[in-house]
């Protein structure tokens, strides 16, 4: 069993972790969730020799694995969730950094000016950058998103089936449904192989449990996707 870390009450990046461990049925304790944030704090400074950075990270054996593209990486390889060909896996893996990317910018939206901040202290700066968000940086991760979605045969972004980087795609929809309603009605007409995918995994034995409870915490303003109507727009 793996124990992930990640603070209780949101999403956050860690749903990125937790969304294939549930959809493969792999056995991990969401332990922040159990034990409180006091608890994450005292077990990242029990490293002293390469501590995580920053949750989410998995501990097994008393290593420490941090940053959800490393993590996805392993796990892939170590429970067949990525392709067995180095070419294709290494693709995957550039796939999911671009996600860590885009996640990285959605929050930028509403803290563009310091990530101490509160919203309400910086909303003049998070309207500017919202619109631009909205016309320029949607449409583009979106099509390069679309596009990987489409370069290979089958329905799931490599053959024919599922990886943990098709859960990311499910989660980025789902948050950006959530974040922007509005802007997301115009642009979904433009990513159909996306909504595939977000719909095939959804149908995920494991995914489908883990939606229909309580460990799946709903999108909230304390998380990186976060729904500030003036922020949002067609």
């Amino acid at each position: 069993m793996y124990n992930l870390w990640y603070w209780p009450g949101i999403q956050g990046r860690g749903e990125f972790v937790r969304l294939p461990l549930e959809a493969a049925g792999i056995d991990y304790r969401d332990c922040a969730r159990e034990l409180g944030a006091e608890a994450l704090v005292a077990d990242m400074g029990t490293y002293d020799c390469r501590p995580p950075f920053a949750p989410p990270y998995l501990e097994m054996n008393g290593m420490a694995l941090a940053q959800v593209a490393a993590i996805l990486l392993f796990l892939g390889e170590r429970h067949q969730l990525a392709p067995s060909n180095m070419g294709d896996r290494l693709w995957l893996h550039e796939v999911q950094l671009t996600v860590t990317d885009f996640v990285a910018e959605v929050h930028q939206v509403h803290h563009p000016v310091g990530t101490g901040r509160y919203y309400e202290d910086q909303k003049p700066e998070a309207l500017r950058i919202a619109e631009e968000f909205r016309e320029e940086r949607m449409p583009k991760f979106l099509g390069w998103f679309e596009n990987a979605a489409g370069c290979h045969p089958g329905d799931w972004l490599i053959d024919h089936h599922w990886t943990y980087a098709d859960c990311s795609m499910f989660q980025l929809i789902e948050g950006l449904r959530y974040m922007f309603p509005r802007r997301m009605k115009t642009l979904e007409a433009d990513i159909p192989a996306l909504l595939r995918i977000h719909g095939l995994v959804a149908e995920i034995e494991g995914i489908r449990r883990y939606c229909a409870s309580d460990r799946r915490l709903p999108f909230n303003t304390d998380g990186i996707f976060r729904h500030y109507p003036e922020l949002d727009g067609e």
